[in-house]
């Protein structure tokens, strides 16, 4: 690392090569170095590491509450998958497992300042079921800071998407879902969105994104929080998400074949491996 290097290029050069050595970056360096950058320079890092990665392929965004404003983090070419397909211990470090509302871009949304926007605006999406899959290039990431997660993609490692569901009824303020693993519940029952409305929240993001990371593009996924919280698998885990309205998504974390990184569909066979929580 050059000794003139900012704190936002010491950053992403040390994420950029926590993802290609699949080693993570110690926490505390990557803390002291996001105590230094402030949210701006957090997005700086993000678009150095899409440089080097990407496309963007989808986005997660979210909110705590309905007053906080929304984050924006890229999912990189590669990490978006449809349902079925499986993720590898060759690509993942740890995998936690968040069960979200996504709506995919159809058509261009219309200008941001017309008077029936978001009306206009949801005849430019699908809503979908989405299995996010969270990993991090930072050692211990769950309990890095804040700062350190938002330019690591907000611990970011894939996400799965589910096919359009022909449904009418649709919650999108406190769903019905289900998730299990390996055929056992984790979670059931009727679960609220995160900062409330999930289109509330996608519009949100739309309007904040801008070019970042080249923007939101028509084709791409918005993931808009955890409806499951964040529980984590072990390999030989099959993940499969239900959300009412929405329908079925289905997913795995395999052991990666020797001598092989990746792992690019799901066998389908079940494992009696157990989980571990966040």
């Amino acid at each position: 690392m050059a000794d003139d290097a900012t704190p936002v290029e010491a950053l992403a050069t040390a994420l950029i090569a926590a993802r290609r050595s699949h080693a993570p970056m110690p926490r505390s360096e990557a803390d002291r170095l996001a105590g230094m950058i402030g949210p701006e320079g957090a997005y700086a890092v993000q678009r150095l590491v899409c440089e080097a990665f990407g496309p963007a392929a989808a986005w997660k965004t979210g909110r705590k509450r309905v007053a906080d404003p929304v984050i924006a983090a890229p999912v990189l070419e590669g990490g978006l998958r449809a349902s079925g397909a499986s993720f590898s211990t060759g690509e993942l470090g740890a995998c936690g497992v968040e069960l979200e509302i996504g709506f995919r871009l159809d058509r261009p949304l219309p200008p941001f300042d017309a008077a029936d926007f978001e009306a206009l605006a949801r005849d430019c999406v699908t809503p979908l079921a989405v299995i996010e899959m969270v990993d991090g290039r930072i050692d211990g990431f769950t309990d890095a800071a804040p700062l350190a997660k938002l330019a690591d993609n907000q611990s970011n490692g894939g996400l799965v998407f589910g096919t359009e569901s022909d449904e009418a009824a649709l919650d999108l303020t406190e769903p019905e879902v289900r998730l299990t693993f390996n055929s056992r519940d984790v979670v059931t029952g009727r679960q609220p969105v995160p900062g409330g409305d999930a289109f509330s929240v996608f519009l949100a993001f739309a309007r904040m994104v801008g070019d970042h990371c080249g923007g939101l593009q028509v084709g791409q996924i918005v993931t808009t929080g955890t409806l499951s919280g964040l529980p984590f698998v072990a390999p030989g885990t099959v993940i499969e998400g239900w959300i009412s309205g929405l329908g079925p998504v289905r997913t795995a974390f395999v052991e990666a074949a020797a001598g092989d990184g990746q792992d690019a569909a799901m066998s389908g066979q079940r494992s009696s491996h157990g989980q571990r929580s966040s």
